[in-house]
């Protein structure tokens, strides 16, 4: 792992965590649906082996987190949480997070006994990082664990003011995120970094900075229409960002572009070139000829790295993306995906499996691999 993080302390170094009170901030950001049902456990999942590590050992954990819409429309309880981690482990309902009546379930906790609060972003201090909320958490507890990788670049009271009334570590799934996408800022060549999408003003200084490290750099989704109105093609109706195409990106030989792309016409959806839209069209998604130009750059590519879908899942325009993911899944050398909508665009949850690593991070991973570190690295690079 990178130097600079020599501090960070990982959970597997505890030697004796049994009647150890943990305050564990736990990546359970499961999306909801406005019936209150999940929409994707990936994240669940993946908190698990924290989870399982702590109780074992015998330690009395305190799960705090948060969650929210599936449209992230608003804040939502993890009581339906703590239901579908009941699946894989016993969790108890607090039902609260300060006060009296939770103060007296932590302390009933015994030896291998989980609790998992109410989300924490119910309470302003959370995203307010105020002093005091952070340190009636920490009252809580005897240490502090992160394995939440995917919110750690949010100045949040629960990531960065927290570890400086506990000693702190580092989970699981956090030191997996953390060494995996320190690899992907140093990829063996030769190197590709496909990034889908929309919303390219918050990518491209994330291309700009990988521009340098990585051979080739494919654009695709959404973000690809803006390459194609900056060269002067007709984008039709297509969705664009309005950004200043002086960027060193625009005229970049590592580029590399759709050459056929999904496009809806008055008359249903057809394959066509980018030169052929129309503007009565949209671009949908990647075409076959350009996925089998991404598989055929494959065959000698030692690091991937993918964020992001190539097409309008949403919408039902995931054949680009799932035949892109069967392609990764067969890659030889390494592979790094992340990013939850390119999660949530593959159909076939086995193609994961055959990753080198699947991130459960989507703007954190962004913001990591662009600067290197986040808010939440340096609270634990922070020993206390």
């Amino acid at each position: 792992m990178d130097v600079r993080f020599s501090h960070i302390r990982p959970l597997s170094q505890c030697s004796n965590l049994r009647g150890v009170r943990v305050l564990l901030r736990a990546g359970i950001d499961a999306p909801l649906a406005e019936d209150g049902s999940i929409v994707d456990d990936f994240r669940i999942r993946k908190s698990l082996p924290t989870l399982q590590f702590l109780r074992n050992a015998g330690a009395r954990v305190i799960i705090v987190g948060h969650t929210s819409r599936a449209d992230g429309s608003s804040d939502v309880s993890l009581k339906e949480i703590c239901t579908a981690l009941n699946a894989y482990l016993p969790v108890r309902w607090a039902g609260g997070i300060l006060g009296e009546s939770v103060k007296a379930q932590v302390e009933a906790l015994q030896d291998g006994d989980m609790l998992m609060l109410e989300n924490l972003r119910f309470e302003k201090g959370e995203k307010e990082n105020d002093s005091t909320f952070a340190r009636s958490l920490s009252a809580y507890a005897d240490i502090y664990v992160n394995d939440t990788f995917s919110v750690s670049h949010r100045e949040h009271a629960s990531i960065v003011s927290v570890p400086q009334f506990l000693p702190a570590y580092a989970g699981q799934q956090f030191m997996e995120e953390l060494e995996n996408l320190s690899m992907a800022r140093t990829p063996n060549a030769p190197s590709l970094f496909v990034i889908g999408g929309a919303k390219f003003e918050t990518k491209l200084p994330l291309v700009e900075a990988l521009l340098s490290t990585y051979n080739y750099v494919f654009i695709g989704g959404a973000l690809a229409n803006t390459f194609f109105k900056a060269q002067g093609f007709e984008v039709g109706e297509s969705l664009v960002s309005s950004i200043d195409t002086a960027s060193p990106l625009f005229k970049s030989p590592k580029v590399l572009l759709p050459i056929d792309v999904r496009v809806r016409t008055p008359d249903g959806i057809v394959i066509k070139k980018p030169t052929e839209i129309l503007s009565t069209e949209s671009v949908l998604d990647a075409g076959p000829l350009t996925i089998a130009m991404l598989k055929d750059r494959l065959e000698t590519i030692e690091t991937l790295l993918w964020n992001g879908p190539l097409g309008d899942y949403e919408h039902g325009f995931d054949e680009g993306t799932n035949s892109f993911a069967e392609a990764v899944a067969d890659h030889k050398g390494v592979s790094i995906v992340g990013g939850g909508d390119t999660v949530a665009a593959i159909k076939d949850p086995a193609l994961v499996d055959h990753f080198t690593f699947l991130s459960t991070a989507g703007g954190a991973m962004l913001s990591f691999l662009e600067q290197g570190t986040l808010p939440g690295i340096e609270a634990l690079n922070k020993r206390t």
